[in-house]
């Protein structure tokens, strides 16, 4: 289960967060607060495992700071920041602090699940200077095809391994390579890419939760 704090400011946004993230039953939103300056406090108090930051919240209070705090005292917490402004120097402040992943709020809130789920998986998701268009198949192995056509059926990595008779580790191995290859920073938006363009249609079968 992953034991999710919520730090933003808008009250409206950050309860609506809240209610459709304890609607997945692999998530728990156990703090929810608005003021980035209480953030490792609340976290502490809360047992939380992963904490959704905005940059700017109550009190000019500045969730790269706060995320600093909580990797300095908590390293093994994960920490995903959010921002609904285009400054470009908070991807480099982020990364300065050491979060995990870095997202903008005009993603979907599917998108939005799956950056959170991968990076408590230990993906991270950290915008690129320049991004590549990724258009072509053919610069990848017969295994990270097969693995990238999972992941759009919503395949988890276990659920990956146990039908390629790999061990995750060595699918975690692929999926880091998949993403060297096509210049992607996560492979969920790799993933989108490949069923929008067309690249891959994958197959009507049961998948997962959206992981």
């Amino acid at each position: 289960m992953i034991r999710l704090m919520i730090v933003e400011d808008q009250a409206m946004l950050r309860d609506s967060l809240a209610c459709t993230i304890n609607t997945q039953s692999d998530m728990e939103v156990v703090a929810s607060l608005g003021d980035a300056a209480e953030a490792l406090e609340a976290l502490e108090r809360s047992g939380a495992t992963c904490a959704l930051l905005d940059v700017c919240t109550e009190n000019d209070s500045s969730g790269i700071v706060a995320a600093r705090k909580i990797k300095e005292a908590h390293p093994e917490v994960k920490v995903v920041i959010m921002t609904g402004m285009p400054e470009i120097t908070f991807v480099e402040q982020a990364r300065t602090a050491g979060v995990d992943s870095f997202v903008y709020k005009n993603v979907g809130t599917t998108e939005l699940l799956g950056i959170i789920r991968s990076t408590v998986e230990g993906y991270s998701t950290l915008p690129l200077a320049q991004q590549s268009i990724f258009s072509d198949a053919a610069q990848l192995t017969d295994t990270e095809l097969a693995i990238l056509r999972l992941v759009c059926e919503t395949k988890t990595r276990k659920e990956i391994a146990t039908e390629l008779y790999l061990s995750e580790g060595t699918v975690k191995r692929h999926i880091s390579e998949i993403l060297a290859k096509t210049g992607y920073d996560n492979i969920l938006r790799l993933a989108v890419h490949a069923v929008s363009t067309g690249l891959i249609v994958p197959s009507m079968t049961k998948g997962a939760n959206g992981e």
